[in-house]
């Protein structure tokens, strides 16, 4: 069963977290309006692989910075200070694969199930950091 939750702009379907893949991952389809762009963070424990649907997504990813398309994809390893946005005019959707398991948790307690209801960011940021992941900069900030 699957779960669509907005988060910081941007709504995200779980279509496979923990309970259907034994912790080994997570499987989200992210729909990205135009505009938004993620705060500067890493995970410590997971690795995380986009594959544009449609759209296009700028990542920024340490030193580097792709321009993702339909059909292609980027590996984030573990640590790597990254932010991943839609700089164009058109929204994007990517499916998301956060390994081992992490992301989905995330989602699901931060989420709202309402666009319009602004995320909760003392609670994001206490569950971030449960699972590992760390917020370096608000949206907008770049990895040096």
């Amino acid at each position: 069963m699957t779960q669509s939750f907005w988060l910081l702009g941007n709504r995200s379907t779980i279509i496979a977290d923990h309970t259907t893949t034994g912790g080994q991952y997570d499987l989200i389809e992210g729909y990205n309006p135009p505009g938004t762009l993620t705060p500067l963070h890493r995970h410590t424990r997971y690795s995380e692989q986009l594959y544009v649907l449609s759209g296009d997504l700028t990542v920024w990813a340490g030193e580097n910075k792709a321009v993702l398309t339909p059909g292609e994809s980027f590996l984030i390893s573990p640590g790597t200070p990254h932010v991943v946005g839609v700089l164009s005019d058109k929204p994007a959707r990517a499916l998301v694969v956060a390994a081992p398991s992490g992301f989905a948790r995330l989602i699901a307690a931060t989420g709202t199930v309402d666009e319009t209801e602004p995320t909760d960011l003392a609670l994001f940021e206490r569950i971030a950091a449960e699972i590992g992941d760390e917020i370096l900069g608000p949206p907008g900030t770049l990895p040096t």
